[in-house]
């Protein structure tokens, strides 16, 4: 496959350069050591190009590979229900938006991911369809109903009506429709869209993922879009998933870390992920956006919930725990906000080099270094500067600075060595680049304000 060779040719340009000084290298093209190494990318298939064709987004995938992409998750690409165009409401679980093409279309799109060593995730919506979708007519039983009889609007979306999953019927057929995407377009998972409903029963989750899982011959992987580590959702950890969200984890860095300077907060942020995320099953999808950050709520990009901190904020996000999730247009620095309803395009044009650099070099880390695993051990360093978080994965040390100002920092249990350092947000906006130093706890780190470094030990 292509993406071998690539992999294979950038990894010897990779080490050739590192530490003989400071140089150019390559971070493109690079592979996963493991399944538990991989990054995930969400791709709206009507806003990744002009088009919004699977035709059109096919020929991206070039790109997408270079970055070094494992895992693409499509939002729905179903049908959509007129009321409010959302791809959370739909029409037909069998059929694809005619906008975006064919199933055929589809089927060729997973085809050459394939070819490109990518995985092919599609979004399931199983709580709800359109208001418009035929079953309202042609299968009322397939509905939740309230008191009088009348249909329910989940959470009061006025385009949607709840599914009922006490209807063996109901759940035959979904079951099906799941079935018919990975037989027909030879998908790899699912991410499945409010997993946390309280009418979707347990064992409705249990029975399908493991028949799913049982098919022969293929890896079927599923996503759930809740925290499971929430108390209100801890159920749901027995339900087989491969991954879940990181929503909390999320939440609270977005509404507490646009201005702070607080390295101590930040690091009690973690500390309570990482207990918590020791308490399930899967692993776990980190994120710090996606088409919900990025659109609902009025709307926020990267720069809205992080401002400056953005930069390190994304370091914590490649290099601290779980499966990192770039969402389209995020690697450009997400330059606005994305109306998914509409499919609003992305900005490719309006690039910001220092973001892409950054997180072109995060995922050869991630890919390459078997410390940056999922579920691999993190050991904070102290730094004895109230703005300064630095921890230890392995090989791989990562310091951020959340200050306004520049700052020198002596980082405690630093073993002495050779390094090569992976990042520096001082040069990262020009070209990736390795560099050879030397690193001890005696010498201070030097850091511009908001800065940021990575080392991995020699």
């Amino acid at each position: 496959m292509k993406k071998n060779i690539v992999s294979l040719l950038s990894l010897v340009l990779l080490f050739t350069a590192c530490g003989q000084g400071t140089q150019n290298f390559t971070v493109d093209g690079t592979q996963p050591l493991s399944d538990a190494n991989r990054v995930i990318y969400q791709m709206n298939v009507g806003a990744f190009t002009a088009e919004g064709t699977f035709q059109s987004a096919q020929q991206g995938l070039d790109r997408l590979d270079t970055l070094g992409v494992d895992i693409l998750w499509l939002m729905p690409v179903y049908p959509r229900g007129a009321t409010m165009h959302s791809p959370y409401a739909s029409m037909n679980f069998r059929a694809v938006n005619p906008d975006y093409g064919t199933v055929a279309d589809l089927k060729a799109f997973v085809s050459r991911a394939h070819e490109l060593g990518m995985k092919v995730w599609l979004d399931w919506v199983p709580n709800h369809v359109a208001v418009e979708n035929p079953w309202v007519t042609s299968h009322p039983e397939y509905f939740t109903k309230d008191a009088k009889g009348q249909m329910i609007h989940p959470h009061g979306w006025g385009d949607v009506y709840e599914l009922n999953y006490q209807n063996e019927g109901l759940v035959n057929e979904m079951n099906s429709a799941l079935k018919f995407w990975v037989d027909s377009c030879d998908v790899d998972g699912f991410r499945c869209d409010y997993v946390s409903s309280p009418t979707i029963p347990v064992s409705y989750w249990q029975n399908i993922i493991a028949e799913l899982k049982s098919k022969s011959g293929k890896t079927v992987e599923f996503l759930s879009e809740t925290d499971i580590t929430n108390p209100e959702n801890i159920r749901i950890d027995s339900c087989g998933f491969d991954y879940d969200y990181a929503w909390d984890f999320q939440g609270t860095l977005a509404w507490k870390f646009k201005n702070s300077t607080s390295a101590d907060s930040l690091k009690a942020i973690c500390e309570d992920f990482l207990a918590a995320s020791g308490k399930v099953k899967n692993r776990r999808m980190v994120y710090l956006t996606n088409h919900d950050q990025n659109y609902n709520d009025g709307g926020h990009t990267l720069k809205d919930f992080y401002g400056d901190n953005r930069y390190a904020l994304t370091v914590l996000d490649f290099t601290f725990y779980g499966m990192p999730l770039i969402y389209n247009g995020q690697e450009i620095g997400d330059p606005d906000t994305l109306n998914y309803f509409t499919d609003a395009k992305v900005k490719w044009d309006r690039v910001d080099r220092k973001m892409l650099n950054t997180i072109r070099t995060l995922i050869a880390l991630h890919h390459q270094q078997s410390s940056l695993a999922a579920d691999a051990g993190v050991e904070f360093l102290p730094t004895h500067n109230a703005s300064v978080l630095a921890w230890r994965r392995g090989a791989v040390v990562a310091v951020v600075n959340l200050a306004e100002t520049d700052v020198k920092v002596f980082v405690d249990g630093l073993d002495e060595g050779d390094y090569n350092q992976w990042l520096n947000s001082q040069t990262i906006a020009i070209a990736p680049a390795c560099t050879a130093v030397s690193l001890a706890s005696s010498e201070p780190i030097a850091l511009e304000a908001k800065g940021y470094a990575v080392y991995v030990k020699q």
